[in-house]
């Protein structure tokens, strides 16, 4: 097996829902730019790699997210494969985990808590009863389908939620503060600056309004919100990254979320050449660091 042979991991059809094609989309395009930069690039689904005893090569750029094939990536990371991003780095996206690590690296992130989903509700999500309602989201994973990510205005609604989730076999949920104000969606790849607002050298970053909102306009720094996009993907150890965020009245920048490789759709072609470039040097370097050792 060539030294530069790398392998592209599809995410899990059930990982992406209504983005099935997108997120197929990008990992061809960001492979397409690695064969073009002197790699062999090989994609596999993730039912693949579960079943498959073959060995993997020296490089793995990923998009999976379940946790068996996240156990078999941490283990061939331990065998010293370099992976972008990382099992580890994915597993934090799980909210169970994600919470912990915004509040100890100070993101700027809602009130959230994680609640057992059996009712009845924990006293300790007194916010239930904000006049603006509240978020229920599933505690582990991103949303999979419809019921994952649902707004509950009052505590009966919460009630209901929670317990069609825990009727789903969800054991835990997040209730999460509701911000009012501009609804943002982020891409990133490796170490943002935040005083490249687009991107610059070998980092990228870029931002643009969600759809189907109201939009109020609020003002807001572009660079405030590449910092706290930077400093969320840093506190999970991610490298290809993206999310949404909320720019409130005040200008404040609130990150409500933050996802492992997304689809970067929009961006597709710009964004796959700078994954690839990206991609490129940290293989290239992980193998100077292995013959330094």
């Amino acid at each position: 097996m060539s030294a530069l042979s790398c392998w592209g991991i599809y995410r899990e059809l059930a990982h992406s829902p209504g983005r099935e094609t997108d997120d197929a989309e990008i990992l061809r395009a960001t492979a397409q730019r690695l064969e073009e930069k002197g790699f062999r690039a090989s994609l596999k689904t993730a039912e693949e790699i579960g079943e498959s005893r073959e060995e993997p090569p020296a490089f793995l750029f990923v998009m999976c997210e379940r946790l068996p094939i996240l156990a078999r990536l941490e283990h061939w990371r331990e065998r010293g494969v370099c992976q972008v991003n990382s099992a580890s780095a994915i597993r934090n996206t799980y909210r169970d985990r994600m919470l912990p690590l915004f509040e100890k690296n100070r993101v700027p992130f809602p009130a959230s808590v994680l609640v057992p989903t059996q009712l009845p509700i924990p006293s300790e999500a007194a916010f239930r009863e904000s006049p603006t309602g509240c978020w229920v989201k599933r505690g582990d994973v991103h949303a999979t389908q419809t019921g994952d990510v649902v707004f509950a205005p009052e505590p009966a609604s919460l009630g209901h939620t929670l317990a069609a989730m825990n009727a789903r076999g969800i054991e835990r949920a997040v209730l999460q503060e509701h911000i009012p104000g501009d609804l943002i969606k982020f891409y990133g790849v490796g170490e943002v600056d935040p005083r490249a607002q687009t991107g610059n050298g070998g980092d990228w970053f870029q931002w643009f309004y969600h759809r189907d909102q109201r939009l109020e306009g609020h003002a807001f720094s572009a660079r405030e919100l590449a910092a706290a996009a930077s400093r969320a993907a840093a506190a999970l150890g991610l490298e290809v990254f993206g999310g949404d965020a909320i720019a409130t009245r005040e200008g404040r920048i609130v990150v409500i979320d933050l996802n492992a490789w997304p689809s970067f759709a929009l961006y597709r072609e710009k964004a796959s050449e700078r994954i690839a470039s990206y991609l490129a040097a940290r293989f290239r370097g992980h193998v100077e660091v292995g013959v330094q050792e």
